[in-house]
């Protein structure tokens, strides 16, 4: 039995699914390789916006023996991980875009790199914006008498957690303009539930910082501007079933 398979095949797909997996797993260690010996000075980057607003004689601790160690490599491990995300889309892209008619691609195209742009931008917002200020707070409400010390692990979790949620929510525009464009929903339909929009975008607001106004403030506004920005880009995404039924006229000829 040949073990050669057509590329059109399921096994074909499989093959191939498995080849772009591995080209995405030994880019991501190529990174890691290149950014290891670099492992402390990332973490001390990541833990500037809390060290700034320490007390003074303050500083943070480890509660783990081994967490001095894992840390920082677990932070650059991440950190490669989003360095190699460009390529790991570029594989996922031309993976499906065989799947794809030509109109599809010219919409899909944008989205790829705008997804990628935004999930950056959510993780610099929450650095740069958000950390100073949500470190400020906690550290100014501590009781009198205690020492704020924060275990190194603890506070990777933490922040991971935040940028990962801001991160998400800067992708609210492009999960706007896939609903619009699969017809989940209209931009009319969104237009009319704005106002329960906004509000939602406050309550989340709420849950992932700290319970001060201007933290929630700081993320319900960015999400609100990114729903309407949505909103307004969708239209170009209007799901046309008179050129979709033109272009498998055209690729069936």
């Amino acid at each position: 039995m040949s073990l050669n398979a057509s590329p059109d095949s399921l096994l074909g797909h499989l093959i191939e699914l498995r080849n772009r997996l591995l080209r995405c797993v030994v880019a991501v260690i190529i990174v890691f390789a290149c950014l290891a010996a670099f492992a402390q000075d990332i973490y001390h980057v990541l833990a500037q916006p809390l060290m700034a607003v320490l007390p003074e004689n303050s500083s943070m601790i480890a509660t783990d023996v081994a967490a001095p160690f894992f840390a920082p490599f677990k932070l650059t491990f991440i950190v490669a991980i989003c360095v190699a995300i460009p390529y790991i889309l570029l594989q996922v892209w031309q993976f499906i875009a065989p799947a794809l008619y030509s109109r599809e691609k010219r919409l899909m195209a944008p989205l790829v790199v705008s997804s990628t742009l935004l999930f950056y931008s959510g993780i610099a917002f929450a650095y740069f914006i958000v950390f100073p200020i949500i470190f400020g707070f906690f550290t100014s409400v501590a009781p009198e008498g205690v020492t704020v010390a924060t275990d190194i692990s603890n506070y990777l979790d933490f922040v991971l957690k935040l940028f990962f949620a801001f991160g998400l929510s800067f992708e609210i525009p492009v999960a706007i303009l896939l609903m619009v464009w699969t017809g989940v929903t209209t931009r009319a339909e969104l237009a009319e539930k704005r106002p329960y929009i906004i509000v939602g975008a406050f309550i989340l607001g709420m849950l992932l910082t700290p319970p001060d106004v201007l933290s929630q403030t700081l993320l319900a506004v960015p999400m609100w501007l990114l729903f309407e920005l949505g909103l307004a880009l969708s239209r170009f995404y209007q799901p046309s079933t008179i050129e979709k039924t033109e272009e498998k006229q055209e690729d069936s000829l």
